[in-house]
């Protein structure tokens, strides 16, 4: 009966965390179609404003370039590492960190490699290594672009003070509910577009090209920050809800396997009580 009793004990733990896994799978599947809505409205305005301003930075002569345009000796490099706040999302953080990791053993090495934090996974797994530089894991409190903006305006001062002589986003992009795309994307300095030189764009600037460079470049670099962070914002709803999906279907499985064992277990009992009970009456008629 003991056996009964512990095999009794599973089911109730495991229909308990199923219960758990698919209110988490509910509470996602909520959230992400309110960023997904989010991402897929600001994507095009997004790439659309760095496509341009990478044309018109491109055709600009030396001196009358952006300063966020400068490209220097490669010294010392600033990661952006984009994760959550909070686990049970599959591979969605540990996939951010070993990219992280991948760029500083092997694309930067010799290099003097820091990591600016947007979660607080991020800033948990470079800890010990003395690399944060900076933990914004409260930005998911209230993830507007006005709050996106002021870290947007760190980095920039971090490069324009040459602290930095190059900053990179590592996020995970959002394709649909199950798939996310990790990325390392240059920040700063700001990569002219191959052949923009060449492109006759038929604009007429009011005021000159380099001042209107000058004034949007600064929004389009937080427009590009607030876009990863949407983006990574959404696959990380959709990688939970994926997650908690086939840990409530597994947890499915294990408890029908555990009933189907007490089902098996508890007729073997009764089956053993009915044998001693017989070979008892019998042993009283001999």
């Amino acid at each position: 009966m003991a056996n009964l009793k512990e095999i009794r004990n599973r089911i109730s733990s495991v229909s308990s965390t199923m219960q758990i896994t698919s209110a988490m799978k509910m509470v996602s599947a909520a959230k992400l179609k309110k960023a997904q809505d989010a991402i897929t409205a600001m994507r095009p305005y997004s790439d659309k404003l760095t496509e341009l301003l990478q044309t018109l930075s491109a055709t600009l002569d030396a001196d009358s370039g952006s300063e966020f345009a400068e490209q220097r000796e490669i010294k010392n490099v600033t990661l952006v590492s984009i994760t959550s706040n909070r686990g049970l999302a599959g591979a969605f953080n540990s996939n951010i960190i070993k990219e992280t990791n991948r760029l500083i053993r092997e694309e930067y090495a010799g290099k003097e490699v820091s990591v600016f934090a947007i979660g607080k996974k991020a800033a948990d797994a470079f800890k010990k290594g003395d690399r944060v530089i900076a933990n914004k894991s409260d930005i998911y409190d209230d993830l507007t672009f006005d709050n996106v903006a002021e870290i947007a305006d760190l980095l920039m001062d971090h490069f324009l003070t040459n602290k930095t002589d190059m900053i990179v986003l590592v996020y995970n992009k959002f394709k649909n509910a199950a798939t996310q795309e990790v990325m390392n994307e240059q920040f700063l300095p700001i990569v002219p577009m191959e052949g923009a030189e060449e492109v006759d764009t038929e604009y007429i600037f009011e005021p000159s090209k380099s001042e209107i460079v000058k004034e949007l470049i600064p929004k389009s670099l937080k427009t590009q920050l607030y876009k990863a962070l949407r983006d990574s914002f959404a696959s990380e709803h959709g990688a939970r809800m994926t997650a908690m999906h086939k840990a409530t279907d597994n947890a499915t499985e294990l408890r029908d396997q555990l009933k189907l064992t007490y089902n098996k277990a508890r007729q073997a009992a009764i089956t053993n009580e009915i044998l001693e009970i017989v070979g008892g009456a019998e042993a009283l008629n001999n």
